[in-house]
């Protein structure tokens, strides 16, 4: 390839000024001509236009280099039937060899008619594709494109480390033509209904906010129905954008309802993706503002970005709609917290000493003080608090209790510092007089958003443990913690309440040992085949290459088209699961249609790389989750679509996944159950397991590990457990998600204590932590990888995704959009590096090198005066040390 274009100045682009004429430019698939003006000047006319997309083009591929920086600066002007402006666009077709042709937007500006203007860009290709097209587009049909001259000049010729970075022309761009409708409704189409162009409505009621114009989408007949505009070549992959639209609604006699914008792309090989990138409550009153961010992984042949979703008859109205290059955030600053005073209860009069001083009753309860509780701290409390001081023994008694939410209140709002974690604990009890179980919460009001502070179901009349965990991040006004939850008519009491914050790195120190404890092994090397003259004193060096633990990553398809977020998954991965892939509602949406290609493609990415798979999920128990064919079966017609579930999924993939979660959240739902009876759960593990005896068989559900909710306390969860055995289930696991908010290490512990009777492995197998502050998001998951590490229960953890926009949970990523690894990414990281062993010495006199090492698999180099010999073993778990021969004969 020539390199010409290396050297600062040179002109790309041959015939600039088109005082050659037409030579080495080319129409797309319209006419072009060349003008003399009456001053000299050439410029090129581009007429015959059908398309916003037709133009005028030159090939510039032997004229570029890779890693160049190049500047562009075009002068251009419109001619026709034009009132106010269009635009023009400067754009590169790059063609790949074996692969789809992809699009990059380099400039665009508004160009009024009779007037030359200039459109401006930059870009740069880390790798220069088999074919590089300038060109030059964007007017209206029927809108002639004049061009008098094209500059592109080589700026620099530094690398990037990723291609799309920084070829956009200006973040400020937008996307979108003709974004607040000045151009009517060009570039605008109804999906499924008709656009009308707006200027009032309503009797003048409803009037644009941020132009002349607003348009409507109205006839809608189905909720997808709206309106759409196609960005096809528009975007660039691998970059994250911004999207803001203001929009409304009328008529219908709808008040207030949901509006989604989603974009939908479809590949070259006809696959198609709905994204959804922001949804919002609008209302008929006023426009609405919604706010939105998305990542473009693939090259797609088509992309449409639509706004819909109210019911039909209900029009939609859109004011203007943004989509931009997103600005790239400032890291968080690290908070600083003085005097953080861990261990401190911040409530006051916490031991009644002083009768009720400092509480009040929230509603018009009563409150009053009776003594016969607890003098032990409850045992959660105890352990991050002790040494400590005995409790009172006395306690509030709240009766008349006429609301569920009455109880014991104090407001705290002094107490509290902003992005502490607080530990909450008490005894609570209740009356006579409940008919059932009752959940028993304490709650927190901030600025009237409500915060679950901990929960705990009483069956009887026995004193129980509450424990929770909540971290404010935001400064509020006012904030109010009460203990609330039985039937009205039931008796309240509270012992021994206290919040305080927790110090996490003292907690570290105790697992950092359990771990060494429980991860590592000593070993012994013996070595043998030289004699020990040449033997004493040779170098040993030590480096693990593989960790034995599996730590994994949820994946998806669409997601492995950006090679940077394969390469870190690859990097720092060893075990996956797909997102949604293998649901029954995505392998067969409609029945009898059944789509295994996006899992079978993830599988033979997976198995490529040696990375060992979980089936998530053959079955989910939540009704919701359950696509519409199946809930309109009869039962008998529901079994047998059960049973060819297994029997397809099961038998197609029989050896390839390590594990299947079976039926999703049976804590939490109870559709299969209800419909078909109540061994139907056991009878899914029996068939599972007939069909495909390889596959360790787990249940998995939620807030298990948390103290927030009743349903999946631990107790239930194991007695669910308990109870499928008992019908002859095969239970191989237990799968803990864990999504989780401001986690508390003896809270996670006591729940895996409990979970671990069962003599099962355990898994985390969804764990994300959210918070917007990254270094609070890294110490969530540090606590969160260092409790699940350091149990022996504990066999695995897999994290649900990694990379922002592409994860199920906001604010709870590790890799920035754009490739930047936070910090909650660098901490993942660092524990990895910290649980992995390297040691190096020298030989012995016994001939023997003996190190302590995290399980897993070693490269052992032994240099000698003579020579260098390289050895690889395992070490595995085992409480003895491991002794390992290494012979250093000629024949190695």
């Amino acid at each position: 390839m020539a390199n010409s274009s290396g050297s600062q100045g040179t002109n790309v682009i041959q015939n600039h000024n088109f005082s050659g004429g037409m030579h080495s430019w080319h129409p797309i698939c319209c006419e072009s001509w060349v003008v003399s003006a009456e001053s000299g000047d050439c410029y090129a006319v581009v007429t015959n236009r059908k398309e916003c997309w037709q133009g005028l083009g030159q090939d510039i591929t032997s004229r570029l280099s890779p890693g160049s920086t190049y500047s562009v600066s075009a002068c251009v002007g419109v001619s026709g039937s034009l009132q106010g402006s269009a635009d023009v666009l400067a754009t590169l077709r790059l063609e790949h060899q074996d692969s789809a042709t992809t699009y990059k937007r380099i400039g665009i500006t508004s160009v009024s008619k009779e007037r030359w203007d200039k459109v401006e860009g930059s870009f740069s290709l880390s790798c220069v594709p088999n074919r590089v097209v300038f060109y030059l587009e964007g007017p209206s049909p029927g809108i002639d494109l004049l061009i008098k001259s094209v500059v592109i000049t080589c700026l620099s010729a530094n690398g990037r480390e990723r291609v799309d970075r920084g070829c956009i022309a200006a973040d400020d761009e937008n996307i979108i033509l003709n974004p607040v409708f000045d151009d009517g409704l060009n570039n605008w189409a109804g999906r499924g209904c008709k656009i009308v162009l707006e200027d009032s409505m309503a009797d003048g009621k409803i009037v644009p906010q941020s132009g002349r114009y607003f348009a409507s989408a109205t006839g809608r007949t189905q909720t997808w129905n709206g309106i759409q505009q196609e960005v096809t070549g528009r975007l660039q992959r691998k970059l994250a954008y911004e999207v803001t639209a203001l929009v409304r609604i009328f008529g219908n006699n709808v008040s207030n309802t949901g509006i989604q914008l989603t974009l939908w792309t479809q590949m070259p090989d006809l696959r198609e993706q709905y994204l959804g990138i922001a949804k919002v409550q609008a209302t008929d009153k006023d426009w609405t503002q919604m706010q939105g961010k998305f990542l473009l992984n693939g090259s797609p042949s088509k992309i449409i970005i639509s706004i819909a979703g109210p019911p039909a008859g209900t029009d939609i109205l859109v004011d203007s709609l943004t989509v931009k290059h997103a600005a790239k955030a400032a890291p968080s600053p690290p908070p600083i917290i003085k005097n953080p005073a861990f261990g401190i209860n911040i409530l006051e009069n916490s031991d009644l000493k002083n009768g009720t001083n400092g509480w009040f009753p929230l509603g018009n309860c009563t409150l009053s003080i009776r003594t016969g509780s607890p003098h032990i701290l409850p045992p959660l409390a105890r352990e991050s608090l002790e040494p400590h001081e005995p409790l009172s023994g006395r306690y509030i008694l709240v009766t008349n209790r006429t609301q569920t939410w009455m109880g014991p209140a104090q407001v705290i709002t002094n107490k509290l510092k902003l992005f502490l974690t607080y530990q909450v604990s008490s005894w609570v009890r209740i009356g006579s007089g409940a008919s059932a179980p009752q959940n028993i919460k304490v709650a927190l009001n901030v600025d009237d958003q409500w915060v679950n502070g901990g929960q705990v179901e009483a069956n009887d009349d026995r004193w129980y443990e509450l424990s929770g965990s909540f971290r404010i991040e935001k400064q509020p006004s006012k904030v109010m913690v009460y203990i609330q939850g039985p039937a009205s008519g039931v008796d309240l009491m509270v012992a021994g309440f206290q919040i305080f914050p927790v110090d996490r790195h003292a907690r570290f120190k105790h697992l950092k040992k359990q771990t060494d404890k429980l991860r590592k092994r000593d070993v012994v090397l013996k070595f043998s085949g030289v004699d020990s003259s040449s033997l004493l004193g040779a170098t040993v060096i030590v480096k693990q290459t593989k960790g034995s633990f599996p730590f994994g990553s949820c994946i998806s398809r669409t997601n492995i088209d950006n090679e940077d977020y394969v390469d870190f998954f690859m990097k720092n991965f060893n075990w996956a699961v797909f997102e949604n892939e293998l649901k029954w509602n995505c392998t067969e949406p409609q029945q009898g249609k059944f789509n295994y290609r996006d899992a079978d493609e993830l599988l033979d990415l997976c198995k490529s790389h040696g990375i060992k798979t979980r089936g998530h999920c053959i079955f989910w128990e939540v009704e919701s989750t359950v696509q519409s064919w199946v809930r309109s079966l009869n039962n008998n017609d529901l079994m047998s679509a059960v049973q060819n579930r297994l029997k397809g999924l099961l038998s197609r993939y029989k050896g390839r996944f390590n594990h299947y979660d079976v039926n999703n959240e049976m804590l939490h739902g109870s559709f299969f159950r209800d419909r078909l009876g109540n061994d139907i759960r056991a009878n899914m593990f029996r068939t599972a397991h007939q069909l495909d005896p390889s596959a360790t068989l787990f249940v998995n559900d939620y807030h298990v590990e948390i103290g927030i909710d009743p349903k999946s306390s631990p107790e239930s969860y194991m007695e669910q457990i308990l109870d499928l055995q008992e019908q002859g289930a095969p239970v191989g696991g237990i799968g803990i998600q864990g999504h989780i908010d401001s986690p508390v290490g003896p809270i996670i512990s006591s729940a895996l204590d409990k979970l671990g009777i069962l003599g099962l492995p355990i898994w985390f197998t969804e764990l994300d932590v959210s918070s917007a502050n990254e270094h609070v998001r890294a110490d969530d998951l540090e606590v969160m990888l260092r409790e699940a590490f350091a149990h022996a229960a504990v066999d695995g953890i897999v994290l649900w995704g990694f990379w922002e926009l592409l994860m199920f949970r906001s604010n709870a990523h590790l890799v920035n959009a754009e490739g930047d690894v936070n910090e909650a990414g660098k901490r993942y990281l660092a524990l990895r590096k910290e649980w992995s062993s390297h040691a190096h010495g020298h030989v012995d006199e016994q001939g023997e090198f003996a190190f302590r090492g995290f399980h897993g698999t070693y490269d052992v180099e032994i240099v000698t005066a003579s020579k260098r010999t390289t050895k690889s073993i395992v070490v595995d778990k085992g409480e003895s040390p491991l002794v390992v021969s290494i012979s250093l004969s000629s024949r190695m």
